[in-house]
């Protein structure tokens, strides 16, 4: 018997960055059934993975687990980002995931068949020279979009040098952008003693004299769709080696529909309390900032205020295990919102009828459930590529407002309450987010943009492996 086409998939550690892929792996074991599928984790993550993509569900796809390394100051047991105890540690876990290094390689050298590609996360950068030792094409995945990652491959020629605005060659000469729109990792790029530099440097950016892991690899796997993002891609694929495509195949979140095992945990009771003001159709904010990012007491007591005197109900998920809602709030709070300190089911909110808009701090992941699920977003983007995305959201797709944030500025309740009045009067923005909607479902239905982008991909790969056996 002929062995099965095989291939590996190793997501970062964090969870951001791993359920794209775990979405996209529950596809591929649905609909590329001559595909087996290696999934690459830490035995701390493994559980997470065994109970999205049960075997019984997923019968081809293999979870593999490679053992964490011990990296002092690296708390014992800390084997995702989520569960750092501090944002300092972030550059001691980022290297302390380069020395997966051997056992990867090990496993990769004795795996029957090799595989007809590896899809491996951007931070992994230390995985391409293992890939290309043992002439496995390598897919890098972003979980950004193709627009954010076109503008911060563009510094690398048009860094500005001062604070006017500035065009970026390649796209529209009226889409202006400003230097509080570049991440803080790549201003950073000028300090070389800081950590975290030194690990961008050597494992994520594209220059080459620090080794291009991401520039040099097969193809970049993109978690997005044309309707938002074909304007930029062959822009982005001029950053990389010759011949390279960035493949368009999302929004992941739909890829998969119920493909994953995504049981709704709803403790909190979330899902009731939105649905006792279900007849009041879209007349709810959901307010929520990921778990990455920190917000001050002070600045969730701004919140507070400005959700109050805005007028709308809101469920509210704060991460913060040290603020309270001030005494003059408690009743108003009671009586017109709901707070949430545990896990919520984000995607089931946003698709609630009573759910009306998002204020969001912009993650790709977000933006891309909140466009799937037609809800208008108030933009309050805090760090790494999140203001990237406020443009395109704001003044590319006309899908959101901004709430006017401003790096480590306090924005005050009166900035907070106007703008959850502008993103929940409906309207026009309601308008053009169910149009993103209906885009995007089209994209991953069958004989969809993203569905055919993944065959293709695979089409192509399988080719490159044949012509390979027969030089060999």
């Amino acid at each position: 018997m002929a062995t099965k086409e095989n291939i590996v998939i190793f997501p970062f550690m964090a969870k951001g960055h791993t359920i794209p892929l775990l979405h996209l792996a529950a596809f591929i074991s649905s609909h590329h059934r001559h595909l087996t599928i290696n999934l690459i984790t830490t035995p701390g993550n493994a559980s997470f993975f065994h109970h999205h993509l049960p075997s019984h569900m997923h019968p081809n796809i293999s979870i593999i687990s490679l053992p964490f390394p011990s990296f002092p100051p690296l708390p014992p047991g800390i084997e995702s980002t989520d569960t750092l105890p501090s944002p300092s540690l972030y550059p001691t876990f980022f290297n302390a995931t380069t020395l997966l290094h051997g056992s990867f390689r090990q496993f990769l050298s004795n795996l029957s068949a090799p595989p007809i590609c590896l899809i491996s996360d951007f931070f992994l950068g230390w995985t391409l020279p293992i890939a290309n030792e043992l002439h496995i094409p390598r897919i890098v995945f972003h979980g950004m979009s193709v627009f954010s990652m076109t503008f911060c491959k563009s510094l690398k020629y048009n860094m500005p040098k001062d604070d006017q605005p500035f065009t970026i060659p390649g796209m529209s000469p009226s889409l202006l952008f400003t230097r509080d729109l570049i991440p803080d990792s790549i201003t950073k790029l000028s300090n070389l003693d800081d950590l975290e530099t030194q690990f961008f440097l050597n494992h994520i950016c594209a220059v080459e004299a620090v080794g291009d892991t991401d520039c040099s690899s097969q193809g970049i796997l993109v978690n997005s769709f044309i309707d938002i993002d074909q304007e930029y891609v062959k822009l982005l694929e001029s950053y990389y080696r010759e011949g390279a495509r960035a493949w368009l195949v999302g929004p992941m979140c739909m890829l998969a529909g119920n493909l994953l095992n995504e049981e709704i945990s709803d403790e909190e009771g979330c899902l009731t309390w939105l649905d006792e003001r279900e007849k009041n159709h879209k007349s709810v904010l959901y307010v929520s900032f990921g778990t990455q990012t920190y917000v001050s007491n002070e600045q969730l007591d701004e919140v507070a205020h400005g959700l109050i005197a805005s007028g709308y109900p809101f469920i509210w998920v704060v991460r913060s295990k040290t603020w309270m809602p001030p005494e003059s709030l408690i009743q108003d709070i009671s009586a017109r919102g709901k707070i949430v300190r545990g896990w919520i089911p984000q995607k089931q909110v946003l698709k609630h009828a009573a759910t009306g808009a998002f204020l969001s701090h912009c993650g790709w992941n977000s933006v891309l459930e909140s466009i799937s699920c037609g809800v208008p977003i108030l933009c309050w983007p805090m760090i790494a590529e999140q203001r990237l995305n406020e443009k395109h959201v704001v003044d590319i797709l006309g899908a959101g407002v901004r709430i006017g944030s401003k790096r480590d500025k306090i924005v005050g309740r009166e900035a907070v309450e106007n703008g959850v009045k502008r993103v929940m009067e409906g309207g026009k923005l309601q308008e053009k987010n169910a149009m993103l909607r209906r885009a995007a479902d089209k994209a991953v239905s069958e004989g969809g943009s993203s569905q055919l982008a993944l065959s293709q991909l695979f089409n192509e790969l399988r080719k490159v492996c044949d012509n390979k056996t027969k030089m060999c």
